[in-house]
């Protein structure tokens, strides 16, 4: 699909400023308040209908920790100035240099409902990650079309079991960029993001505690990592859902 709206001057501005952020430390915890308003100039509508779409995922059944406590769903799209198409559906895989616990294989997760891969605000995730990622790559690397891949996760806690939201601890994805966004918390503790560079040194940590807060990072620069969830009272549901979006250099 093409862009739904032309951006505006003002959302010109909201993404220069987090692109030189990310520049500038090689990532930026975005507060819910500015990516509510890069979302709305983008053509949000309906969040809450695509954040319930979360209570629909299905079970990842990869976990080599043999952890049952990680549903997801996942989609490709092809990601340009002219706008969004969506990919047939394909395995998201991993090097194990990148993931040395569920790298190595191709891992076929279920498809993203068309419904939420069409979603207005799943399109206004991706035109503004298009709009804060794109101008960050050097004219020299600047692919014309991006691979840009979007999971769905729901990461759940319960008593005897914690929920590990990267059970691969410290870590790169293997990608140009990526968008970790807080959809909701319920009912968990921690969850704690922490980013270090390249020598391991750490550079920042922050938790994603309100829907629509997110990290913003330079896989090429930086590691990240989250803490484990716990349940606050191990007698209800406990779970922390998030929209991760990556994209790369085809």
């Amino acid at each position: 699909m093409s862009w739904s709206r032309s951006p505006s001057s003002a959302f010109d501005a909201m993404t220069t400023t987090l692109s030189d952020a990310v520049a500038a430390d090689g990532f930026s915890f975005v507060e819910a308040a500015t990516m509510q308003a890069l979302l709305d100039a983008a053509g949000l509508r309906d969040w809450q209908g695509f954040a319930a779409s979360w209570g629909d995922l299905g079970l990842d059944s990869y976990m080599a920790d043999g952890g049952r406590y990680r549903r997801r769903r996942h989609a490709a799209f092809a990601l340009s100035a002219a706008g969004i198409r969506r990919k047939p559906h394909q395995p998201h895989y991993q090097s194990r240099d990148y993931n040395p616990l569920n790298g190595g294989l191709e891992r076929w997760f279920e498809p993203i409902t068309e419904a939420i891969a069409a979603h207005p605000a799943l399109e206004a995730v991706l035109k503004t990650c298009f709009a804060l990622f794109d101008p960050l790559t050097p004219d020299g690397t600047r692919p014309e079309v991006w691979h840009t891949e979007v999971h769905q996760f729901r990461v759940e806690a319960r008593a005897g079991e914690t929920g590990r939201p990267t059970p691969e601890g410290m870590h790169r994805d293997g990608v140009d960029w990526v968008l970790v966004m807080l959809v909701r918390r319920e009912n968990v503790s921690s969850g704690t993001t922490s980013i270090h560079d390249l020598a391991g040194r750490p550079l920042g940590s922050f938790t994603l505690r309100h829907p629509l807060e997110s990290a913003v990072v330079d896989d090429a620069r930086v590691f990240h990592g989250v803490t484990p969830v716990e349940p606050v009272d191990p007698a209800q549901p406990a779970f922390r859902d998030v929209l991760v979006v990556t994209m790369r250099r085809a």
